[in-house]
């Protein structure tokens, strides 16, 4: 029984979707909407699917078992609640909103229907992930650090604070979910960012291009958390988890164990993208969502926290994470 699938937004990410989903004989992309006509006609014409530029339209008009919301975060403007209403599931891309506001609404709205719900963190299902949890099975942590450290994205909503949050919010995010995964929620941040001017030729610039984030766990464990999207190159994304008998540092590809007098180097290959959609057209079909590693709601524990580094860099004082 094909699982019957519409897109709202047919950008960047939704093409790590198109190509999982095409390896997962389930699934049938059927229905596509984009700002950008082009962009949902060409996902179409991949999957023999129709094209919308109006998210409403395409839900009343499509009989739709599963949607994907694949907007920046600004864009979430009442897609995933409508569709929760019909009785459609939900995959909805990182991060779920640009305010708590806004998400925890969302959120009522999908507890309220009951439908199935995943978010694209797909840090989590990686294979060096799996690993590292693996490794720090009955460990006492004591101290993580974080970092995304690269270059500006080249889509200009990115670039706007009002829009994208900026870099903690969009792109650190992944670093600040994995080490809730990995290591536990957390109650408390303290922010430094600022907005060093040195891209000096791209327009509409206001997101804070460095930053350091201290973060307190739940469990008395603390952290920092850094990124810069100020460089000219890419150079680091990963996160250093330390016991007093064992540093995991985990990054896209591997994991490196350290312990007294030995260094294990675990290189593991996955495609997150491919097992973060099997796990949720399975849950679809079968109404088993315990495969499923982040849900709505727990990726609305996430943004929180990126929120409160920002509010924490407004107001110079640490924040205490509410969700």
């Amino acid at each position: 029984m094909p699982v019957r699938i519409g897109f709202f937004g047919c950008g960047g990410i939704a093409g790590a979707h198109f190509n999982a989903l095409s390896q997962i004989p389930e699934a049938q992309p059927v229905a596509f909407c984009d700002i950008d006509l082009s962009r949902a006609e060409a996902a179409a014409g991949r999957f023999g699917g129709k094209a919308y530029t109006d998210w409403k339209q395409m839900l009343d008009t499509e009989k739709l078992d599963a949607l994907y919301v694949c907007v920046p975060p600004h864009a979430h403007v009442g897609a995933e609640e409508a569709a929760a209403e019909r009785g459609i599931h939900l995959f909805v891309e990182k991060p779920v909103a640009r305010t708590l506001e806004k998400a925890k609404a969302i959120e009522s709205a999908i507890a309220k229907a009951g439908v199935i719900s995943s978010v694209g963190y797909h840090f989590r299902y990686m294979a060096t992930t799996q690993k590292a949890r693996e490794l720090l099975e009955g460990k006492t942590v004591g101290m993580v650090t974080g970092w995304w450290m690269g270059g500006l994205p080249g889509v200009a909503w990115w670039r706007v604070m009002e829009q994208s949050g900026g870099q903690f919010v969009e792109q650190t995010t992944h670093i600040v979910d994995l080490a809730r995964y990995l290591v536990g929620d957390m109650t408390e941040v303290y922010a430094l960012m600022t907005n060093r001017k040195l891209h000096k030729e791209v327009e509409n610039y206001s997101v804070y291009d460095v930053g350091a984030v201290a973060v307190k766990f739940a469990n008395g464990v603390i952290g920092a958390i850094h990124n810069t999207c100020l460089l000219n190159m890419g150079w680091r994304v990963g996160l250093d988890i330390v016991t007093p008998d064992l540093i995991v540092e985990t990054d896209w590809g591997s994991v490196k164990a350290t312990e007294a007098g030995k260094v294990t180097t675990y290189q593991l290959s996955s495609n997150p993208y491919l097992e973060e959609d099997k796990v949720f057209i399975h849950a679809v079909l079968t109404g088993d969502r315990s495969a499923i590693r982040s849900t709505y709601a727990d990726a609305v524990k996430t943004l929180a926290v990126t929120l409160a580094a920002n509010e924490s860099v407004q107001t110079g004082q640490p924040v205490k994470v509410e969700w």
